[in-house]
């Protein structure tokens, strides 16, 4: 594949992430900026919090339409075409005790105070609050290799490297307002302005009405909590930005040029794009992404707890059936939680093995096409692992221990692969070693609680039964395909009335393996051994 083979394609292709990459090539059509710098790219986080899967799809989903960029221009990652900002909201005021960290009533005597400056509840070798998650953050996004640049809100305010962009506020704070206070309640409207400055007195983020005494010098005017009617600078870390206002400044003041939020913030995006007009530069390109949903089909949040966390993922599937979960529509609801990962699972290893035999234009538009450039990976060709397959599916590996029960063993399923694998060995299969291992604690939270095989019907029974009297004819080395076709030829045989072969297929899952879905039959007997599932048939039996 040429780079010009791979520019043409890429400015041609539906996939999301190359649509979003086509929108700011509008912008920039020669791939750069008027300056000659790079094109950047900006996510967000709160450290009020632990960074979570939140965090995870913002950096990925953005950093894919960055690769996707770079392949429109033909650039590759190392020729510093482009940006990605990780920034910290750390000089935001503490507004709350989360209500999962240690020393609650430390953050409670601290409330309000700038996150940066909020004693750290965790342990002693971090400063402050914020300065524990945004050393959690980054170890994170490097957990998962990804490239990005950290900044600081709290260093950019305290340095003066946003000074003269807080000028430029004041400067315009009676044309930020008009954009602002009909947005308002009546009461806020009483309290609101663009800037909070920060007490002389208890060193807490103050929403108070702000009079703006010189915006060249930065000098600003208040009434403090004291009562005290308190004239200071806002510039040096003094005052911060409302949150909106602090968006829309920090777009304008480092040049960002492509940030992606949730549905949530949809009406901040839209003030925030107002106030950077104001200031005299444009919202960003971006996307609003739909938030993540429950099994229920509630939102998500931290304090309920509600949801699947991203470690709870990776107990039970991979980081690449994470990244393939999150790939597709962004712009739809997805329910986050246990059910949904051996899909995401297997579905990614289909997408992967299928990759390095697809025509450009199909490459473009395969989630794993993407994925594996999310750290450098350049062509499909080039990407490891394109074309590779795994020779068990993870549905049928949690098939075979969830008839091994919750007590099952490595050592076990790996005695039982040996019937299916030509190298059964954790050594010399480390993906799939990986996936054993997720699949033991899958089946211990969800598969052996709920498991219930019911007795077979009589005409169950029967099928059954020449079912048990074909295996026994055959020999260990029996391919799937061939055991598939005899179940196949069983579920057809009108004595046994099945309505199709679906209905023989639920059933031999409900009363062999306990579930109303299952693996192809012949694969899993295949796995199991001959033997092994004629006990099986012979025990379902024997409850009639």
């Amino acid at each position: 594949m040429s780079m010009t083979e791979l520019i043409d394609a890429a400015r041609s292709s539906k996939a999301w992430p190359f649509q979003e990459a086509q929108r700011l090539l509008k912008r920039y059509p020669d791939g750069t900026k008027p300056d000659g710098s790079p094109v950047l790219f900006e996510t967000g986080y709160g450290p009020s919090g632990l960074p979570h899967i939140g965090t995870f799809q913002e950096v990925l989903r953005t950093t894919l339409v960055r690769r996707a960029f770079e392949a429109l221009i033909g650039a590759r990652p190392e020729d510093g075409k482009t940006r990605l900002v990780a920034f910290s909201d750390d000089m935001d005021g503490l507004r709350k005790v989360p209500d999962n960290v240690p020393n609650q009533q430390l953050l409670q005597d601290n409330l309000h105070l700038p996150l940066s400056r909020v004693p750290n509840p965790f342990d002693t070798t971090h400063e402050s609050f914020a300065a524990y998650n945004n050393a959690k953050l980054r170890e994170f996004l490097d957990r998962f290799g990804f490239d990005y640049e950290f900044v600081s809100s709290s260093e950019r305010y305290n340095s003066g490297a946003f000074d003269d962009a807080l000028r430029n506020v004041l400067a315009n704070n009676q044309a930020i307002l008009d954009i602002m206070l009909p947005t308002l309640r009546e009461e806020r409207r009483q309290t609101y302005s663009p800037i909070l400055p920060v007490s002389p007195s208890s060193g807490a983020v103050l929403q108070v009405p702000v009079e703006v005494v010189d915006a060249e010098k930065g000098l600003i005017r208040f009434t403090d909590g004291t009562g005290e009617t308190v004239e200071q600078s806002a510039l040096g870390g003094q005052a911060k930005l409302q949150w909106k206002v602090d968006w829309a400044m920090r777009w304008v003041a480092l040049g960002v040029d492509y940030e992606m939020y949730g549905k949530d913030l949809t009406d901040s995006g839209i003030q925030s794009g107002k106030i950077a007009r104001v200031l005299g530069g444009n919202k960003p390109d971006g996307l609003i992404y739909e938030l993540f949903l429950d099994e229920k089909g509630e939102k998500i949040s931290k304090s309920k707890g509600n949801g699947l966390t991203i470690e709870e993922w990776l107990d039970f599937g991979t980081e690449e059936s994470l990244g393939f979960y999150i790939f597709p529509n962004p712009k739809s609801a997805k329910q986050l939680h246990g059910g949904v990962v051996p899909r995401a699972v297997d579905d990614y290893w289909q997408f992967r093995e299928r990759l390095a035999e697809q025509d450009l234009d199909k490459q473009l538009g395969n989630p794993v096409w993407h994925l594996l450039r999310v750290n450098g990976g350049y062509e499909a060709e080039e990407a490891p692992g394109a074309g590779d397959s795994l020779p068990v599916s993870y549905s049928l590996l949690l098939n075979l221990v969830g008839v091994l029960g919750a007590e099952a063993t490595e050592e076990q399923v790996w005695s039982y692969l040996g019937n299916y694998v030509d190298v059964a060995e954790p050594d010399s299969q480390p993906e799939l070693a990986e996936l054993v291992r997720s699949a033991l604690r899958y089946n211990r939270t969800f598969i052996a609680p709920q498991l219930s095989r019911r007795p077979p019907t009589e005409s169950e029974s029967a099928a059954l039964e020449e079912l048990d009297r074909r295996l026994a004819a055959l020999n260990g080395d029996t391919e799937a395909e061939d055991i598939q076709t005899i179940v196949y030829e069983i579920g057809k045989r009108e004595e046994y009335g099945f309505e199709n072969l679906r209905d023989w297929f639920r059933a031999l899952y409900e009363i062999l393996l306990g579930s109303s879905q299952g693996p192809r039959m012949g694969s899993f007997i295949a796995l199991y051994g001959i033997e092994n599932s004629r006990r099986l048939i012979k025990n379902a039996l024997v409850t009639t």
